[in-house]
């Protein structure tokens, strides 16, 4: 698998809130989102990112975050609003949801988008979330890998069929249905078996919560297992790099380019900016910056 010029894409603000209560973020909503995804779409950014939780327990509100905007909503908005940026759910949890109905909800967003989605999926983790839900935690693993399986075999079908253990369908008409015959499926996660899973059965993996040498050292690892050697497509790999100081001055810029190289050696394709700012006008002023000043020397 070769390494190809790095696309750049932005973690968007305010659709997640974590320890940021007091940040310009908190009060911020849909006329900020619009001027951050139109500038990122006329600067041409690769995709916008939007997480999935329906609610987070208060016990670990602190260090989840309490706020998660919905994709679908959030998406079906920046769709109206942009002409070429692609859409990034990192992620939907996946065993929360019937195949079909993902297929269904994210098939119509990808028509409203006009091809644009790139769907992220992942196992989930919050058991009380589950409970919350009604779904199950204790299988969520061996439902998640079938799930996969069925939303394949679903997405872009007017007529899906899939047979398995969990999910069984066929002779149900599905319309619309994604414009995308094969729509990028990317699988979240920080553990091999996640990188497995998206070798095995994905477009893209988005690990969290893991350093540039974690991922350097999975995806050297990976290697040597028959998911990779199997594979005849390129694995997307998104990062986010280490970076400090203000994007929009020269220590910063050049601090975000080591950062950007190091995760690039790591292995990443894609690398999503996740800047921190003091207003919407700031953020703006860095992601222009970034476009200016830093992806040309990438190119």
């Amino acid at each position: 698998m070769t390494q190809n010029i790095p696309k750049f894409s932005i973690v968007t603000p305010i659709l997640t809130l974590r320890n940021r209560e007091e940040s310009w973020e908190a009060s911020a909503g849909p006329s900020e989102l619009r001027e951050i995804a139109s500038t990122a779409d006329r600067l041409g950014y690769f995709y916008l990112t939007c997480s999935e939780h329906v609610g987070i327990p208060t016990s670990v509100a602190a260090t989840r975050g309490p706020r998660y905007y919905d994709p679908l909503a959030t998406f079906g908005y920046m769709a109206a609003v942009t002409e070429k940026i692609r859409f990034f759910t990192n992620i939907v949890v996946l065993p929360y949801h019937h195949p079909l109905a993902v297929a269904k909800r994210y098939g119509t967003l990808d028509v409203m988008s006009e091809g644009r989605l790139m769907l992220g999926v992942g196992v989930g983790s919050l058991r009380e979330e589950f409970e919350l839900l009604g779904a199950e935690f204790e299988k969520r693993g061996e439902i998640y890998s079938e799930a996969l399986l069925a939303l394949r075999a679903a997405l872009g079908k007017r007529q899906p069929v899939f047979h398995g253990e969990h999910f069984d369908f066929s002779d149900f008409i599905i319309d619309p249905c994604a414009v995308q015959q094969q729509m990028p499926i990317w699988l979240g996660g920080r553990t091999p078996l996640s990188l497995r899973r998206a070798l095995a059965a994905g477009d893209g993996w988005a690990p969290f919560s893991l350093s540039a040498q974690d991922v350097a050292a999975l995806l050297e690892r990976a290697q040597e297992w028959p998911e990779w050697q199997e594979r005849s497509a390129p694995l997307d790999v998104a990062l986010a790099p280490a970076q400090s100081g203000d994007a929009t001055r020269g220590s910063g810029l050049d601090s975000l380019c080591v950062g950007i190289e190091k995760t690039l050696d790591a292995g990443a394709t894609v690398i999503q900016f996740s800047l921190g700012a003091t207003s919407c006008t700031h953020y703006l002023e860095q992601i222009e910056a970034i476009a200016e000043r830093v992806m040309p020397r990438f190119r």
